[in-house]
């Protein structure tokens, strides 16, 4: 996920002013995310009283960076649904049918930027179309720019991470479950969060 950090839906975005540049040129270029350095996780309120936690194993993504002109950056991400993964199987398999995400029918879930712009500092915002089963709805990113180094192979990396907090019914997951002293079972907050490390095109 190029430029994420801590993701929230457009409907809670706050207007601000936008800053281009001077600062990161010498990351400008494109990067490919490192999945076995990265993580893409979630969290939803289980029974009222805790989270049940995840992540989604396969996935890969790309991202332009303009490091003086951030505008100009884009991000793609393709996560496959099926490796979704919350450490237990029977609630993964339900996860995965058509109460769910309907994977056989919808394999994937896409996020493609259409803006981006920098706020301050290492801040920055990103603007795309998340796509869920068969409906596709904006989301604003915000992200933090973590670091940039030369691991021990000679490979350039960059790395963001953050968290969004997204309602899930508004991409028709709206499976529930009535609890006895009152509440539902599944909560509609899905708070994500990310840790991504992607490496620039030799």
């Amino acid at each position: 996920m190029g430029i994420f950090n801590r993701t929230k839906t457009a409907e809670t975005a706050t207007a601000t002013t936008t800053v281009e540049g001077p600062g990161l040129g010498h990351l400008t270029g494109d990067y490919a995310i490192d999945t076995t350095h990265s993580q893409i996780g979630f969290a939803v309120r289980h029974a009222m009283v805790t989270n049940v936690r995840g992540n989604f194993a396969e996935y890969e993504g790309k991202l332009h960076l303009d490091g003086d002109t951030p505008s100009n950056s884009t991000a793609e991400l393709v996560i496959k649904v099926a490796s979704i993964d919350t450490n237990q199987a029977q609630r993964d398999e339900h996860l995965r049918n058509s109460d769910f995400f309907a994977a056989e029918t919808f394999p994937e879930i896409r996020f493609t930027s259409t803006s981006a712009e920098r706020l301050d500092g290492d801040s920055y915002r990103m603007t795309g179309d998340l796509t869920i089963k068969d409906t596709t709805r904006q989301v604003v990113l915000d992200l933090d720019f973590t670091g940039q180094a030369t691991d021990a192979y000679g490979v350039d990396r960059v790395g963001f991470e953050g968290a969004a907090t997204i309602d899930r019914t508004a991409w028709g997951l709206s499976y529930n479950a009535a609890l006895e002293t009152g509440g539902v079972l599944i909560g509609e907050k899905v708070k994500l969060s990310f840790d991504i490390s992607a490496v620039k095109a030799s």
